[in-house]
């Protein structure tokens, strides 16, 4: 009892933590609270808050901290620490996708047997009513894909956390500041090929809902949507304006200040050259 009361104080809490503006702090401190929630998890097993904290933690250390650091090898030609980063990227979300399974099929069982095919998760997902846990199951899902693109059994299973963010944002579309929107349109934009009207469709809903102020959106919309669709101009001006906002909405500081951090790096030669844009200006 005494620890349930503690593990539901501590996702109460949670929301404190995006407020920091440290990157350094925030990462130590994601490091240790992913420790401790590990640790009552196992000693409460069946604890549903700790279920969906480890699937928030792992999602968001992998996003925020590892695949920062898989970037950056990426951006330096650092061929082996790229290849470490992404196996590291690609165990968090795994991890979270575990969580998060145990916390569905706990509420809602079947999970497992319903991803079988579209048809079938879409059936499932209609009787889950937790739009939190199906955003950041849904964003380890659709993450662990960009980390790990060349196992194709992962590709092949990217339908499921399309289906899990799309119910999502279906049950509240204004949570976690339009993320739904911009990850279902950062999926949408995942080649040239691919549905390019549809991800900006989706990426301009997310900038409305919060007037431009949570900045990944901005980022993600210019990582993908205009670097896929050959638009440098629009990639420029995303960016900077990440650059340039300031502290515009402090409850999303810590996402805010990891946005500008990326936007900067991402007008940088290697980023630019990725897209098929000329040099920096």
């Amino acid at each position: 009892m005494i620890l349930d009361g503690t593990i539901k104080s501590t996702r109460d809490a949670s929301p404190a933590f995006d407020t920091l503006s440290d990157l350094e702090v925030a990462k130590i401190a994601a490091g240790s609270s992913l420790v401790q929630i590990e640790g009552m998890q196992q000693l409460a097993p069946d604890n549903e808050d700790a279920l969906f904290l480890l699937v928030q933690a792992w999602t968001g250390f992998g996003g925020a901290f590892i695949e920062d650091e898989w970037e950056q090898a990426y951006d330096r030609g650092d061929e082996d620490a790229e290849g470490h980063h992404a196996t590291r990227a690609s165990q968090a979300y795994d991890r979270a996708i575990r969580f998060g399974t145990l916390l569905l099929e706990q509420r809602w069982p079947g999970f497992v047997a319903a991803q079988k095919n579209d048809e079938t998760i879409k059936a499932y997902l209609a009787r889950v009513d937790d739009p939190e846990a199906l955003l950041w199951l849904g964003a380890a899902w659709l993450s662990r894909g960009s980390v790990a693109a060349e196992r194709p059994e992962i590709v092949a299973e990217l339908f499921v956390g399309v289906a899990l963010v799309e119910r999502s944002v279906a049950l509240k579309p204004a949570l976690a500041f339009g993320l739904g929107y911009a990850m279902l349109g950062a999926y949408h934009a995942r080649s040239p090929d691919a549905e390019l009207a549809q991800a900006k469709e989706l990426f301009e809903k997310s900038l409305a809902l919060t007037e431009r102020k949570a900045l990944t959106t901005q980022l993600l919309y210019a990582q993908n949507w205009a670097c896929q669709a050959h638009d440098e101009q629009a990639y420029r001006a995303l960016l900077e304006e990440v650059i340039a906002a300031g502290d515009v909405l402090p409850a999303q500081r810590l996402e805010n200040t990891i946005a500008v951090r990326k936007a900067k790096r991402y007008l940088g030669a290697p980023r630019l050259k990725r897209c098929g844009f000329g040099g920096a200006r």
